[in-house]
């Protein structure tokens, strides 16, 4: 049986103890049985309009305490496969955005090195720069999958290299991203011209509005999904203004029309089988939100990173039990 799961919460009432993801354990040494960490990143220096994002994994983790560990949707009792906890928050600094990085990075490589898979909460979307880092040291350039109301391609925002807008036109220029199997999905809301989207297909990137998949469907964009990233690590970042407002008013930056909480679901629950090896969710803006809505969406979405963890880990026992009996 797996280590590290959550509290048993039939034996611990949900609202006692210290918050931490799903109630798993707060560890903060690494071991071999820890297959995922949940790490929060409080980092909201790099926003462009409304700041308070770095209270966002805090709000993630408070209504996580709802999660259960038998996914009905996969049929799956997570904790049945995998082996996780809370590894607590990167200790970010707050104002200085290249010194935040540093200590994401630094924070995250030992993860990585191991073969533990981290899944970040956020904090401003600024801070997958610091992931990505932590993660080409060990994998190389990695498939992203982004999932967004913005493309985050800017070369520059208010002549700054560093913040939310500008975080993947670094990475690709650092070499982090594979950019052949890289696709941005949900892209919508005004531009300051049509060079916004076309910068990032010129980067290499294959972006589709939120009408795009509307129009085609979701099974139909993830058939495009899984043909784009196909083999190989992968990395999958959601940034809560996919949602439309309706399902996730605590963000940053909101943009009308987005995908609905199902759709996302869908979405995600969609990618059983690729080879993540990080996640992270972010943009999650606690003062905005409305009975924790922003909140609710952005745990189960992050339940659902953790399930694709272990589905692929049970898809490589069965595989290797087929290959034993043969």
């Amino acid at each position: 049986m797996p280590k590290y799961q959550p509290k048993d919460s039939f034996q611990s009432p949900r609202f006692c103890g210290v918050r931490t993801f799903m109630r798993l354990p707060l560890v903060e040494q690494l071991d071999n049985d820890m297959d995922f960490v949940i790490t929060g990143i409080p980092f909201d220096s790099g926003q462009s309009f409304r700041t308070g994002a770095r209270f966002g994994p805090q709000a993630i983790r408070d209504f996580s305490i709802l999660l259960r560990p038998y996914n009905p949707e996969q049929d799956i009792n997570v904790f049945d496969y995998v082996s996780g906890v809370d590894y607590g928050d990167v200790p970010i600094v707050p104002g200085f955005i290249t010194e935040t990085y540093e200590k994401i990075e630094d924070t995250l490589t030992p993860v990585v090195e191991k073969g533990i898979i981290p899944i970040s909460l956020g904090g401003d979307h600024s801070m997958t720069l610091g992931e990505l880092r932590a993660i080409a040291k060990k994998h190389g350039p990695v498939a992203l999958l982004q999932f967004d109301a913005h493309s985050d391609t800017w070369d520059s925002y208010f002549d700054q290299k560093y913040n939310h807008g500008t975080v993947f036109r670094r990475a690709i220029e650092e070499g982090l991203i594979d950019t052949k199997r890289s696709i941005q999905v949900g892209m919508r809301g005004g531009l300051y011209g049509p060079e916004d989207l076309e910068d990032a297909r010129e980067l290499g990137l294959d972006v589709y509005s939120t009408n795009d998949y509307k129009r085609m469907g979701v099974d139909a964009m993830l058939d495009i999904i899984r043909e784009r990233v196909g083999e190989g690590p992968a990395f999958l970042t959601f940034d809560i203004d996919f949602l439309d407002p309706a399902y996730a008013p605590g963000t940053g930056t909101p943009e009308i029309a987005g995908a609905s909480i199902d759709d996302a679901l869908a979405f995600v629950r969609g990618l059983a089988g690729l080879d993540f090896v990080g996640f992270d969710l972010v943009e999650v803006l606690p003062a905005y939100d409305h009975g924790d809505i922003t909140a609710a969406a952005a745990a189960n979405i992050v339940y659902e990173f953790i399930t694709l963890i272990a589905l692929k880990k049970r898809m490589g026992a069965a595989h290797h039990y087929i290959t034993a009996v043969k």
